[in-house]
């Protein structure tokens, strides 16, 4: 969930972090630092965290005649 309780102080989800490129980030406080680092000045920003993609639809056990009028 986006909004839950306990999230990982990730620097990936932190707001005062920009992304540089897949890996890396350059934080306000710190100065360049690893996605996965985490410090004490962490401040969760919903929008930079990516949720997973919901699974896709098991359609294999209808048939054609469930899909007409």
């Amino acid at each position: 969930m986006v909004f839950r309780k306990k999230i990982s102080h990730y620097c990936a989800y932190c707001a005062h972090a920009g992304r540089i490129d897949e890996h890396q980030l350059i934080c306000s406080k710190k100065g360049i630092v690893a996605a996965a680092d985490q410090c004490f000045r962490f401040r969760y920003d919903p929008l930079k965290r990516i949720p997973p993609r919901p699974k896709a639809p098991a359609l294999k056990r209808y048939d054609d005649k469930d899909f007409q009028l």
